[in-house]
């Protein structure tokens, strides 16, 4: 897959200097509805040991979530961890393990936050704005926000989540009893069309099967 990243800008940078990319970039993020219909996602998940860091793409098909391409990158990690700036320690590995696809998927799920962060610009936010592609995060925990009201026990019960006034994402039931993930989106679409692809791609499992398979391939000899 032949990517072309907009917005160019170093990765080994100062915390302070990352912190101001992302509030540089925060304005060009676009909660639009999506193009055309989606017929495939690709899930992505980055595994760090030590001073590597593995990414895994794994690209499937709806409806019945095949997977139909799959990619992997390793490098050093070029940026300590400090919460709210995991882009900045997993993109240099996510970039070009895309760029070993085969096929070019039509939306990104990251096993991350999007619009759901202090500063409305987390890793999903970060790739959708970079490569000006259609993005979602789904985070099986809370960065920012509270949830406005009572999540129902059921399958597909969502709320919104709230932060400082703004709805930065919701909170979504993908299996009954069981508890939510975060989604919020990223780049090029809503917040409601992201919760539905949440939901179709999460037929048995509480996390969605795209970022599922991605996070087992990215196990794979790490």
């Amino acid at each position: 897959m032949q990517i072309t990243p907009h917005h160019a800008h170093l990765w080994d940078v100062s915390p302070k200097e990352a912190i101001r990319i992302q509030e540089r970039l925060a304005g060009a993020v676009e909660a639009a509805p999506l193009a055309g219909p989606v017929e495939t996602v690709a899930g992505i998940d980055v595994s760090i040991r030590d001073d590597t860091a593995q990414a895994a793409i794994a690209v499937l098909r709806l409806p019945d979530l095949d997977v139909v391409d799959e990619a992997i990158y390793r490098c050093a990690v070029p940026f300590p961890y400090v919460p709210g700036l995991l882009s900045f320690r997993e993109m240099p590995a996510i970039l070009p393990a895309l760029e070993r696809l085969s096929t070019q998927p039509d939306v990104l799920m990251t096993d991350s936050q999007g619009l759901a962060h202090p500063r409305r610009f987390g890793l999903a936010c970060h790739l959708g704005v970079l490569l000006d592609w259609p993005t979602l995060g789904v985070a099986k925990s809370r960065l920012t926000g509270e949830p406005a009201g009572e999540l129902n026990a059921e399958k597909g019960a969502h709320v919104p989540l709230v932060d400082d006034g703004e709805t930065v994402g919701a909170l979504l039931r993908t299996r009954t009893n069981v508890n939510p993930v975060y989604v919020s989106i990223g780049h090029r679409m809503t917040l409601d069309e992201a919760l539905q692809l949440t939901l179709e791609c999460s037929p048995r499992y509480k996390i969605p099967e795209p970022t599922r398979q991605a996070h087992a391939l990215s196990r794979t000899g790490a």
